[in-house]
Protein backbone atom coordinates (compact mmCIF):
# COMPACT_ATOMS: atom_id res chain seq x y z
CA UNK A 1 0.00 0.00 0.00
CA UNK A 2 3.04 2.23 -0.13
CA UNK A 3 2.63 5.30 -2.43
CA UNK A 4 -1.33 4.46 -2.11
CA UNK A 5 -3.41 7.22 -0.53
CA UNK A 6 -6.26 5.56 1.30
CA UNK A 7 -10.08 6.31 0.34
CA UNK A 8 -12.29 7.93 2.76
CA UNK A 9 -12.97 5.51 5.68
CA UNK A 10 -16.79 5.04 6.68
CA UNK A 11 -16.91 2.88 10.23
CA UNK A 12 -13.93 0.25 10.41
CA UNK A 13 -10.65 1.23 9.19
CA UNK A 14 -6.95 -1.03 9.40
CA UNK A 15 -3.82 0.39 10.18
CA UNK A 16 -1.02 -0.14 6.99
CA UNK A 17 1.93 1.66 7.90
CA UNK A 18 0.91 5.31 9.43
CA UNK A 19 -2.53 5.35 7.15
CA UNK A 20 -5.98 4.10 8.20
CA UNK A 21 -7.31 2.35 5.28
CA UNK A 22 -10.91 0.76 4.28
CA UNK A 23 -10.12 -2.87 5.17
CA UNK A 24 -12.12 -3.47 1.25
CA UNK A 25 -9.59 -1.05 -0.43
CA UNK A 26 -6.82 -2.80 1.27
CA UNK A 27 -7.66 -6.29 0.48
CA UNK A 28 -8.75 -5.18 -3.20
CA UNK A 29 -5.81 -3.86 -3.98
CA UNK A 30 -3.16 -6.57 -2.22
CA UNK A 31 -5.20 -9.48 -3.76
CA UNK A 32 -6.89 -7.89 -7.27
CA UNK A 33 -10.41 -9.27 -6.20
CA UNK A 34 -13.63 -7.47 -6.87
CA UNK A 35 -14.82 -5.60 -3.67
CA UNK A 36 -18.54 -7.05 -4.31
CA UNK A 37 -17.13 -10.08 -3.63
CA UNK A 38 -16.28 -9.59 0.23
CA UNK A 39 -17.63 -8.22 2.86
CA UNK A 40 -16.15 -5.10 5.09
CA UNK A 41 -16.10 -7.49 8.26
CA UNK A 42 -14.82 -10.32 6.30
CA UNK A 43 -11.51 -7.96 5.38
CA UNK A 44 -11.45 -6.32 8.25
CA UNK A 45 -10.98 -9.82 10.01
CA UNK A 46 -8.39 -11.33 7.62
CA UNK A 47 -6.48 -8.37 7.90
CA UNK A 48 -6.48 -8.45 11.54
CA UNK A 49 -5.90 -12.49 11.59
CA UNK A 50 -2.83 -11.09 9.86
CA UNK A 51 -1.57 -8.67 12.33
CA UNK A 52 -3.02 -5.50 11.34
CA UNK A 53 -4.70 -3.16 13.66
CA UNK A 54 -8.21 -2.53 13.22
CA UNK A 55 -10.97 -0.39 14.71
CA UNK A 56 -13.82 0.87 14.24
CA UNK A 57 -14.21 5.10 13.84
CA UNK A 58 -15.76 6.91 16.59
CA UNK A 59 -17.35 10.37 16.83
CA UNK A 60 -15.39 12.93 18.94
CA UNK A 61 -17.68 14.56 20.53
CA UNK A 62 -15.95 16.88 23.11
CA UNK A 63 -15.67 20.46 21.15
CA UNK A 64 -12.18 22.37 21.99
CA UNK A 65 -13.09 26.45 21.88
CA UNK A 66 -11.02 27.82 19.16
CA UNK A 67 -10.71 31.15 20.92
CA UNK A 68 -12.27 32.55 24.43
CA UNK A 69 -11.00 36.13 23.22
CA UNK A 70 -13.57 38.01 21.19
CA UNK A 71 -15.59 34.32 20.51
CA UNK A 72 -18.82 33.20 21.39
CA UNK A 73 -19.79 29.27 23.02
CA UNK A 74 -21.15 28.88 19.53
CA UNK A 75 -17.58 29.12 17.76
CA UNK A 76 -16.46 25.79 19.23
CA UNK A 77 -15.13 23.73 17.10
CA UNK A 78 -13.33 20.14 17.52
CA UNK A 79 -9.72 19.20 16.09
CA UNK A 80 -7.45 16.65 16.03
CA UNK A 81 -5.43 16.02 19.17
CA UNK A 82 -0.95 16.08 18.93
CA UNK A 83 -1.85 12.01 19.34
CA UNK A 84 -3.59 12.03 16.24
CA UNK A 85 -1.68 14.30 14.11
CA UNK A 86 2.15 12.59 15.33
CA UNK A 87 2.09 9.98 12.69
CA UNK A 88 1.65 12.65 9.92
CA UNK A 89 4.98 14.79 11.03
CA UNK A 90 5.97 16.47 7.95
CA UNK A 91 3.24 15.41 5.75
CA UNK A 92 0.15 17.90 4.28
CA UNK A 93 -3.12 16.50 6.08
CA UNK A 94 -6.53 17.99 5.69
CA UNK A 95 -8.75 17.72 8.45
CA UNK A 96 -12.54 17.93 9.06
CA UNK A 97 -13.50 18.31 12.75
CA UNK A 98 -11.18 15.80 14.82
CA UNK A 99 -10.21 13.16 11.96
CA UNK A 100 -7.31 13.54 9.46
CA UNK A 101 -8.95 12.83 6.02
CA UNK A 102 -5.98 12.58 4.04
CA UNK A 103 -2.30 12.83 4.46
CA UNK A 104 0.72 13.45 1.90
CA UNK A 105 4.00 14.53 1.35
CA UNK A 106 2.50 17.01 -1.47
CA UNK A 107 -0.23 19.55 -0.91
CA UNK A 108 -1.21 19.17 -4.27
CA UNK A 109 -2.33 15.37 -3.68
CA UNK A 110 -4.23 16.03 -0.76
CA UNK A 111 -6.48 18.53 -2.94
CA UNK A 112 -6.72 16.08 -5.74
CA UNK A 113 -7.47 13.13 -3.17
CA UNK A 114 -10.30 15.45 -1.69
CA UNK A 115 -11.59 16.74 -5.51
CA UNK A 116 -11.20 12.59 -6.18
CA UNK A 117 -13.37 12.29 -3.43
CA UNK A 118 -16.04 14.53 -3.54
CA UNK A 119 -14.89 15.52 0.31
CA UNK A 120 -14.28 19.24 1.99
CA UNK A 121 -11.54 19.83 4.38
CA UNK A 122 -12.32 22.69 7.28
CA UNK A 123 -8.25 22.97 7.02
CA UNK A 124 -5.16 21.94 5.42
CA UNK A 125 -1.91 22.62 6.92
CA UNK A 126 1.82 20.89 7.45
CA UNK A 127 2.56 19.26 10.41
CA UNK A 128 5.79 20.52 11.81
CA UNK A 129 8.21 18.38 12.85
CA UNK A 130 9.30 20.33 15.92
CA UNK A 131 8.34 22.96 18.38
CA UNK A 132 10.93 25.62 16.38
CA UNK A 133 8.99 25.03 13.32
CA UNK A 134 5.40 25.05 15.02
CA UNK A 135 6.54 28.19 16.24
CA UNK A 136 8.05 29.74 13.30
CA UNK A 137 11.14 30.68 15.34
CA UNK A 138 14.89 29.99 14.27
CA UNK A 139 16.93 28.12 16.95
CA UNK A 140 19.27 29.45 18.53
Amino acid sequence: MRGVLPEPVKDHFVVVGQGRFPPKQVIGRVTGLDRADFTTHHARRVLSRLGFAAGRRTADLAPVQSSTRGGSPAAMRRRPSAETLEPFIGQWVATSGADVLVAARDPKAVVAWLAAHGRAADSMFRVPGSEFAASGLAPT
